[in-house]
């Protein structure tokens, strides 16, 4: 894609949680907010990401909100994604800053890992930083922390 000037256009990055990303695989209430965010924001995930949609897609097949041939779909359309983003590793500083988040904010262990590495990713400078996820107690720490979500 080129601009006006025949130069590429580049999008902003944006650290995307697993709740918006399995939004844009399997039709999520969600999912219409999802696909905006991914034609404006590359993807920037923590190394767990692809275990946590891996893992809410099997739990929507279990409950029944989709069927054997849309879980496929979406497993195919997980993986296909996985070759657009940047992913954020664990570290020792991320554990601990992880930690820090969990005696801080109300939140689970997995998030206070996303909110860690979103940290890492902007080298603790989230001011002016998007934040995506569905998930509202999530939101409401990066918000704190300084995102823009």
């Amino acid at each position: 894609m080129e601009g006006r000037t025949g130069r590429p256009l580049i999008r902003s990055s944006a650290f995307w949680d697993s709740s918006a990303l399995v939004s844009l695989c399997a039709t999520q209430p969600n999912t219409p907010q999802a696909l905006h965010w991914k034609a404006r924001y590359e993807m920037v995930i923590w190394w767990g990401t692809p275990v946590e949609i891996a893992a809410a897609l099997a739990r929507l097949l279990r409950m029944n909100f989709l069927n054997a041939s849309e879980w496929g779909e979406s497993v195919h359309l997980a993986k296909r994604l996985a070759g657009m983003w940047f992913v954020v590793e664990p570290s020792p500083a991320l554990q601990a800053r992880a930690v820090e988040i969990v005696e801080r904010y109300d939140l689970r262990a997995a998030d206070a890992l996303q909110l860690a590495a979103a940290l890492e990713w902007c080298a603790d400078l989230p001011s002016g930083r998007k934040f995506l996820s569905g998930d509202r107690r999530l939101l409401d720490a990066a918000m704190l922390c300084g995102f823009d979500i």
